[in-house]
C-alpha cells in the first residue's frame, strides 16, 4: 500500500473536493431553468404587449349587461266589471287582438243620455233662433204702434187750440207715445240679448250644441274603451285581473312585451367610455345560449348619467366619510333583428358585451335609438260613425226645412243686415 493512500489528510481533501463538485451541476441547471423561465415570461410579456397595442386596446367588454325591452302596460281607462278574459301569461298575441272586455251596460246608458242631451240642446237653440224672428216681428209691430201714437198726438195737438179735445185727452195721447216707444226699446233689448246668444252661429255650430255633441263623443269613447285590444304584438306578462273583478280607471291589468324589439343595457365603467361612440359594432353572447350563438349589433346611445345619479336614493358624497367608487354608465346596444328572430331573447337575461373601438369618429349622442318604433294607436275620438250619428240627431231635431227662415239679421250701423241664422247643413 502506498504512502498517499495511508495519509489521512489527503483522504479528507479528496472527500471535500468530491462533495463540492456534486452540487455544482444542479446549481447550473437551476440557473438555466430560471433563465428559460424568464425568457418565456419576457416573450409572453412582449406578445401580450403587442396583442394589447395592436388589438386588445381597441376593445372594451363587460359582463354587467342585461336584455331590456318595452313592457307595454294595458290599463283600464274606464271603470267596469270584467266580463271576459281572452289571454293569459306567456301567450303570444298580435296587435289589435282582443284581450278582455268590460261590462258595457253603464257606458251604453251614458251614451243614450248624451244623445238625449244633444237633441234637447238642438231644440233649445232652435227655439232661440225662432225667438229672434218673433222679437223682430214684435219690434216692427211696436214701431208701427209708436208711429200711430205719434200721429195721434200730432193731430190732437192742433185740436187742443180749437178746444175740440180736452187737455186730459191730450195727456193720454202723450202717455201712449211714451208707452209705445218704451215697448219698442224693450223689444230691441230682448232682440239684442237673443242675438248675443246666436249671432254668427248656426244650429250645428252653436256652443250649446257643440258641447252636447262633445258629450256624445265622450260617451261613445267610453263605450269603445270597454273593449281592450292589444296595442302591440308580443307576449302577455304580469296579468293581474280575473273575470268578474271590478276595476277602476287607471288600474294596470296586464302587460304585453314585444320580444322582437329588445335591446341590451350594458353597464360600462366610466374609465371605459373615453373612446366609445354611437354606431360602433358590438358582439354579444348571452348566458341563455352560451358560446353557441353570437349576436351582432351597434351602440345606439350612451345614458345621460350613471345609474347612481338616477337612483331613488342617490349617494350624498359631500357628507360623512367618502370612498371613491368607480361608477357605471348604461350603454344601449341594438341587436340585429334577424338574429333576434332566429334566437329569441327574454327581458332580464344576462349577457357579455364586447365593443369594437377602432372607429371612434361617430357622435357621442344619437337622435334615434330604436330598431322599430312602437306603432301609433288610432284615436277613437274621430269615429266616422259617431260623427254621422251626431249629424243625424241635429238634423232630426232642427225642424223641417221648408218652414225654416233662411236668415235672421240685425241692422248694422251702415244699414246692412248681418246674418244670424245661416242655412242648416
Amino acid at each position: 500500500m502506498s504512502q498517499e493512500s495511508n495519509d489521512p489528510s489527503s483522504s479528507a481533501a479528496s472527500a471535500e473536493s468530491a462533495a463540492a463538485a456534486k452540487p455544482a451541476a444542479p446549481s447550473r441547471a437551476r440557473r438555466l431553468g430560471l433563465l428559460g423561465l424568464g425568457a418565456v415570461i419576457l416573450l409572453c410579456g412582449i406578445g401580450y404587449a403587442g396583442y394589447w397595442f395592436f388589438d386588445a386596446r381597441y376593445f372594451e367588454s363587460t359582463d354587467d349587461a342585461y336584455i331590456n325591452g318595452d313592457v307595454v302596460q294595458v290599463t283600464s281607462e274606464v271603470p267596469g266589471t270584467v266580463l271576459s278574459l281572452n289571454v293569459d301569461d306567456t301567450q303570444l298575441v298580435k296587435e289589435g287582438q282582443p284581450l278582455l272586455q268590460l261590462d258595457p251596460a253603464d257606458a251604453k246608458i251614458g251614451e243614450q243620455n248624451a244623445e238625449a242631451d244633444l237633441a234637447r240642446a238642438v231644440r233649445q237653440v232652435r227655439g232661440l233662433f225662432a225667438q229672434g224672428q218673433e222679437l223682430r216681428a214684435q219690434i216692427e209691430q211696436r214701431e208701427q204702434a209708436a208711429r200711430t201714437a205719434g200721429d195721434d198726438l200730432q193731430r190732437r195737438g192742433t185740436l187742443i187750440e180749437d178746444g175740440a179735445i180736452s187737455a186730459e185727452e191730450l195727456s193720454h195721447a202723450r202717455d201712449a207715445v211714451t208707452s209705445t216707444r218704451a215697448n219698442v226699446a224693450a223689444a230691441r233689448d230682448q232682440l239684442s240679448q237673443t242675438v248675443a246668444q246666436i249671432d254668427g252661429t248656426t244650429i250645428a255650430t252653436h256652443p250649446q250644441v257643440m258641447a252636447a255633441a262633445a258629450a256624445v263623443r265622450n260617451a261613445a269613447l267610453a263605450l269603445h274603451r270597454t273593449e281592450l285590444d292589444s296595442p302591440v304584438s308580443g307576449v302577455v306578462a304580469k296579468r293581474a285581473v280575473q273575470v268578474g273583478q271590478r276595476v277602476a280607471a287607471g288600474t294596470p291589468l296586464l302587460a304585453v312585451v314585444p320580444l322582437d324589439n329588445v335591446w341590451v343595457e350594458a353597464n360600462f365603467k366610466e374609465v371605459q367610455l373615453e373612446r366609445m361612440r354611437t354606431g360602433q359594432p358590438v358582439t354579444l353572447r348571452t348566458d341563455l345560449y352560451g358560446h353557441q350563438v353570437t349576436y351582432h349589433g351597434r351602440i345606439a346611445g350612451i345614458a345621460a348619467g350613471s345609474g347612481n345619479a338616477f337612483a331613488l336614493l342617490p349617494s350624498q358624497n359631500a357628507s360623512g366619510n367618502w370612498i371613491k367608487i368607480v361608477q357605471r354608465v348604461p350603454v344601449r346596444v341594438l341587436l340585429d333583428e334577424n338574429e333576434i328572430k332566429a334566437h329569441p331573447l327574454r327581458v332580464g337575461l344576462s349577457a357579455t358585451v364586447r365593443v369594437d373601438l377602432h372607429h371612434a369618429s361617430g357622435p357621442l349622442m344619437s337622435p334615434a335609438v330604436r330598431n322599430v318604433p312602437l306603432p301609433k294607436q288610432p284615436s277613437a275620438g274621430d269615429d266616422p260613425a259617431v260623427n254621422t250619428l251626431i249629424a243625424s240627431i241635429i238634423r232630426d231635431n232642427a225642424g223641417p226645412r221648408p218652414n225654416e227662415p233662411a236668415k235672421l239679421g240685425r241692422k248694422t250701423p251702415a244699414g246692412a243686415t248681418a246674418p244670424l241664422l245661416a242655412a242648416r247643413p
